[in-house]
């Protein structure tokens, strides 16, 4: 049994059922929205945060209706703010296939993202979630504020490792942490409870995009992110940020030529990644993740034992080993 296979486990009915709701929730029979909507649903990923927020609602006493709820709202925002995303990083390949934008073009993508939103804010409003909307609608807040600081930054090329932390914290972390937190909400766990699980979405959010930001320096990987994006938008991530930091004056010189350039070449690429390799970059960013992989695992650790918590676990290490 493949590992998410073995972390759905104890929610799997739970699953078949959120992803009838999820459709219910958006099919329309207008004609193109209806073509896009289907293409979307054949491509939907692993679905981490409605898993997630099971497994919290799940660990935290029960899952509920308005755990269903939760789900829902959160997979529509995320799907919105993905489709939203990839029009920003112009970005028209997503897990390997063509993204929105990369077959339907711009004007498409957003409103289709746009649709997304309004269908999670209806569907909050009409079950009367105006708890569960505020806290997911306050994680897209800050994952707008993590993009917008993000894109200042690449055109400044002057972000500290405070300042990487601060971007990944807002714009991945956020909405992770509130799938945990309003899981755990739509099981009527107390207030301490709840926030230990925003904590542990927290930690798992960093850990998470960590691992991603390694993804762009393999010259061969699953995750659908080709290699040497992040490099070519001129993002500064967190092995970039040390290699740059431990680099002589004439090193770093060097790096920010090659980050500057908007022709880098594949060999200008493989440059940039032996220098960030040499300088430690990879192994400190890999020890960064372990830490917040640490920091989450403490917390679990804190909880009674049950069949939710074990794949929560299980999730954790799956986070930072996965492939894709």
């Amino acid at each position: 049994m493949s590992t998410i296979k073995t972390i759905q486990k104890p929610i799997e009915k739970e699953l078949l059922e959120f992803n009838k709701i999820f459709e219910e929730s958006i099919l329309t029979d207008h004609g193109l929205l209806k073509k896009v909507l289907s293409y979307i649903l054949q491509r939907k990923g692993k679905q981490l945060r409605p898993i997630l927020v099971f497994l919290s609602a799940g660990a935290c006493g029960g899952i509920t209706k308005r755990s269903y709820n939760a789900a829902t709202l959160v997979e529509l925002m995320h799907t919105a703010t993905l489709i939203h995303d990839d029009v920003v990083d112009e970005s028209y390949i997503r897990r390997n296939i063509f993204s929105i934008n990369g077959l339907w073009k711009n004007k498409i993508a957003v409103l289709m993202g746009d649709y997304l939103l309004a269908r999670g804010l209806l569907h909050s409003v009409k079950h009367k979630e105006f708890e569960l909307l505020e806290i997911v609608s306050e994680a897209v807040d800050e994952m707008s504020r993590g993009e917008l600081l993000q894109i200042k930054k690449s055109r400044q090329l002057n972000i500290t490792e405070e300042e990487y932390f601060e971007i990944i914290e807002k714009k991945t972390a956020s909405l992770i942490a509130s799938c945990t937190k309003i899981g755990a909400l739509s099981a009527n766990a107390d207030k301490e409870t709840v926030s230990k699980m925003f904590n542990f979405g927290r930690n798992i959010g960093i850990a998470f995009q960590i691992k991603d930001d390694l993804f762009d320096y393999e010259s061969e990987n699953l995750s659908g992110k080709p290699p040497g994006n992040d490099i070519k938008e001129k993002k500064m991530t967190l092995p970039l940020i040390f290699a740059r930091k431990q680099s002589s004056r004439r090193d770093r010189k060097k790096l920010l030529k090659i980050i500057k350039s908007n022709t880098k070449t594949p060999n200008d690429i493989e440059n940039l990644v032996t220098i960030t390799k040499n300088k430690g970059g990879f192994e400190y960013a890999e020890n960064k993740m372990m830490e917040y992989r640490n920091k989450a695992l403490e917390i679990l650790n804190e909880m009674p034992e049950s069949e939710y918590l074990t794949s929560l676990k299980v999730l954790v290490d799956f986070i930072i080993t996965r492939k894709s």
